[in-house]
This record gives C-alpha cells, sequence and structure tokens, in this order.
C-alpha cells in the first residue's frame, strides 16, 4: 500500500492518546515499534516498521508491507469518531 507521509502523520496524530500502547499490546510488540511505523526513527529501542519512504509531494510516499498497524490505527479512530 501506498500513503503519503503527511497522511499517515495526520492518522497517527488523530489517535486518541493512549492509541500507540493500545497497538502495541493488541499486537503484542513494542510501543516504539508502532512509533516508528507512523514515522519515528528510533529503532534503538523498537523494530523496523516494514516501510520504505520515497521522496516525493506531502513529505514523500510511504510504501507500506503489513498494513496491520495502519489498520487497528483507523480503527480506533473511526470507534473514537462514533462515540
Amino acid at each position: 500500500m501506498n500513503i503519503s507521509f503527511n497522511e499517515l502523520r495526520n492518522i497517527k496524530h488523530s489517535l486518541p492518546t493512549g492509541s500507540v500502547a493500545r497497538i502495541a499490546e493488541e499486537l503484542k510488540i513494542e510501543e516504539q515499534t508502532v512509533r516508528n511505523y507512523f514515522g519515528a526513527w528510533k529503532y534503538k529501542d523498537g523494530q523496523i516498521a516494514g516501510k520504505h519512504v520515497q521522496p516525493g509531494p506531502n513529505g514523500g510516499i510511504v510504501s507500506i508491507e503489513d498494513t496491520t498497524i495502519l489498520e487497528l490505527a483507523q480503527k480506533i479512530i473511526s470507534s473514537a469518531q462514533d462515540s
């Protein structure tokens, strides 16, 4: 899947407080891995997020191999908007 870096960051910033921890817990991964997925670069405390960023408009194009974190984030945002 391809998404702009800015769009990916907007999704992260739309998450309710505590969502990074919730995603990490549900997927049994480090919180920093979730942060790395959304654009952080702190690999010492988390894993590489399975993505590749290419230069381009809106911060570049991010090619995501595994959309599990993204899909869970979108589900959390949707649930928060519905309540």
